[in-house]
């Protein structure tokens, strides 16, 4: 493929709902442009773009597939996307890498959810659009009705810009409104021919509507079209490129891609009216060195720089990091410093990538997207630049997990294995963490949703020859006291030979929540020696990190050593840390003891109509609203809940409000749990901890 200058490249990212038909669009394209040689589906699992084998097995999008193509002296790339809301986070790296959006909405089923979410990840780049209804030989296809409901719910700036002749079994081609033209397929290719008479009144209706945003847009069109003047084809044309790429006007258009019928229809809108890098302007970004903000053109004479929008694990190259150019020229076999992170990498060949395919490229200019294996330093949304010319651009902002659930291996001694996979995972996919509670010992994986944790363990069994179980994490309970007691704890045993004497009185007594454990140290006149001292705070240490009423640890706790006795012969450091642990046991369940769960915040953004829905179902997770406030069609609730009645709220939140609300979670502090829960918790403690003993 030759190389392009960035006013002849187009980076188009494909948005649109799960099962929409973007990676079959993105197949009709490649093949109708002869990328490809043959049609390629996603059910047979032998499309360019779906090509991983969770992909192919599943018949979804789960990464975003790059394919470049050449069309008409100009260079398409590609970006195929997930629909799935799990795999968000590959929208976001994508959406960084491209300059307008197709959104794909089904002919059948209209506008969706993952329609709305997709309008809303375009606004949010300020990328320009256009609508794509496909699908248009399905039954029951009908163009009318979705262009209606994209209008209600998008505004009266969505217009078409081509119309369907016929739909279902008769669905034949396209109508060209601007040039006024039809363009039927005949013989696997797309003949021009005059607009049906039946359709010539919505053509004509379509084509005045298009007319009147445009001349909208420019006092001489204005003063033109309302002297009843008719716009020229040209000023049609280039009022219509102005206004998409400013996001004033949306057009929309018709295809099918099964049939591969209107497809080079939308690669010519896709040339003509959607934006090169050039018209997206400046990229701005900060100088390391001196903090101050900086510009640079999408042209081949400025300084090199990259942001890194995408890092993958290929089995033959190793790690595969994908980037856009957003200025100067990046030549293979060079070095390269990586801004971010303050650090030079070598460069070694360069490809492009189409699906799975790696062609390799001398060079890569301004606006184009391309790969680069083995970088040692580099993550997604680092910026690669010159080093005597730094800079920085914004990193990618991705969600944080919505859904934890613990892992556990399928054969023991797989935990270091599980570990190292999972980390190697999380390099891949930002939206993707690890811990290793220290309160429970379990890994926890967290992910969008039970989909993305399981495909991500589908991975690491295909990657790293580990299989898992997923379960619901244990939550981190705490045990405390409310009230003060004293207790007395003696060790004594005489078996033969030398004994065992150790002899303590504490008094145990509450702290403010989050203050830990105290030690106090009130022994006078050697009651308990010096050097046993040290054994007595070890032992308590010892019995808290287990804890007294379920195992949980033990804080918010001061504990006095204030009197005791010792042997001079039987007296050792751990008859001193047996007794300690006696007298804290003792002590713990006569001073109130209670439990302690974890309470987080919670921030939910949902549409108006399900507030209520929302607030009821808080409630009754025992949660207490502090406060809600309007974000444009959304409110925004606050609340504080329990984490034990929000481990599985990403699902929860989705089946409620059918995938539109957005929630984040934080911890907040420690509370009391109600006693009836409590029982029932302790009760469940203690048959696990009989089950482990036996």
């Amino acid at each position: 493929m030759k190389k392009y200058q960035a006013g002849q490249i187009r980076n188009v990212l494909f948005l649109g709902h799960g099962g929409c038909g973007k990676t079959s669009l993105a197949e009709a394209i490649l093949f109708s442009v002869k990328s490809v040689d043959r049609l390629g589906k996603v059910d047979d699992g032998t499309s360019t773009m779906d090509y991983d084998p969770e992909e192919i097995k599943r018949k979804i999008t789960i990464g975003t597939s790059i394919a470049p193509l050449e069309y008409k002296d100009h260079k398409i790339n590609l970006l195929d996307t997930p629909g799935f809301f799990d795999f968000v986070g590959e929208v976001k790296g994508a959406s960084r890498a491209a300059d307008a959006a197709c959104i794909v909405v089904c002919a059948v089923s209209g506008v969706e959810v993952g329609t709305e979410k997709a309008w809303g990840y375009a606004e949010e780049k300020n990328l320009a659009r256009l609508v794509l209804i496909n699908k248009m030989d399905r039954e029951n296809a009908n163009f009318d009705n979705v262009l209606k409901a994209l209008r209600d719910k998008f505004g009266t700036n969505v217009i078409p810009v081509q119309i369907p002749i016929g739909s279902a079994d008769k669905f034949q081609g396209v109508v060209d409104i601007l040039k006024n033209k039809a363009y039927v397929s005949e013989g696997g290719k797309m003949v021009e021919k005059p607009v049906p008479a039946d359709i010539a009144a919505k053509a004509t209706e379509y084509r005045n509507m298009l007319a009147e945003s445009v001349a909208e847009t420019d006092d001489e069109l204005l003063s033109k079209y309302l002297d009843g003047q008719e716009l020229t084809n040209e000023e049609l044309l280039a009022g219509t490129r102005k206004e998409t790429i400013s996001g004033k006007l949306v057009p929309v258009l018709a295809a099918s891609s099964l049939k591969v019928t209107g497809i080079s229809n939308l690669l010519d809108v896709m040339v003509e009216f959607l934006p090169s890098p050039v018209d997206r302007g400046e990229a701005t970004g900060v100088n390391p060195a001196t903090n101050a903000e900086e510009k640079r053109k999408p042209s081949e004479s400025e300084p090199f720089s990259a942001l890194v929008f995408k890092t993958m694990a290929d089995p033959f190259v190793g790690k595969l990091t994908l980037f856009r150019v957003l200025s100067g020229v990046l030549k293979s076999d060079s070095q390269i410093y990586n801004a971010s992170k303050g650090v030079n990498e070598r460069i070694g060949q360069l490809f492009i990538m189409k699906g799975k395919t790696q062609e390799p490229v001398t060079e890569l200019g301004a606006g184009d997207l391309g790969a680069v294996a083995k970088l040692q330093e580099t993550f997604t949304g680092h910026t690669l630049s010159e080093k005597d010319k730094p800079i920085v651009y914004k990193p990618i902002e991705f969600p944080k997990p919505k859904l934890s659930l613990a892992v556990e291996p399928k054969a023991k001694g797989d935990e270091d294995k599980i570990g190292n996979g999972l980390a190697r995972l999380t390099e891949e996919d930002p939206t993707f963490a690890v811990t290793k509670d220290t309160v429970t010992h379990e890994i926890v994986a967290s992910g969008m949703g039970d989909l993305h944790i399981e495909v991500i363990t589908s991975k690491l069994h295909k990657k790293f020859g580990v299989e898992v179980n997923l379960k619901t994490p244990k939550i981190a309970y705490k045990e405390t006291i409310k009230g003060t007691v004293k207790a007395e704890g003696k060790h004594k045993k005489q078996s033969g030979g030398r004994g065992q004497f150790g002899h303590v009185w504490l008094e145990l007594g509450p702290l403010p929540s989050g203050t830990g454990f105290e030690f106090v140290d009130k022994i006078f006149g050697g009651a308990v020696p010096r050097n046993y001292i040290p054994a007595v705070e070890k032992g308590l240490h010892e019995v808290m990190e287990r804890g007294v009423l379920a195992g949980y640890p033990v804080v918010d706790v001061r504990v006095t050593l204030y009197d005791g006795s010792y042997h001079p012969v039987d007296s050792s450091e751990m008859a001193f840390k047996i007794a300690a642990h006696l007298a804290f046991k003792k002590g713990f369940h006569d001073a109130s003891p209670i439990l302690l769960e974890p309470v987080l915040n919670v921030e939910v953004r949902v549409p108006e109509e399900f507030m209520g829905d929302i607030i009821g179902d808080l409630n009754k997770k025992r949660g207490k609203i502090l406060g809600m406030e309007p974000d444009g069609k959304y409110q925004i609730v606050r609340a504080l809940a329990p984490q034990s009645e929000l481990s599985k709220y990403a699902i929860d939140l989705r089946s409620m409000t059918q995938g539109r609300a957005d929630f984040t979670v934080a911890f907040d502090h420690y509370e009391e749990v109600p006693a009836h829960q409590a029982e029932a918790i302790i009760a469940e403690a203690k048959k696990h901890m009989t089950e482990d003993e036996e």
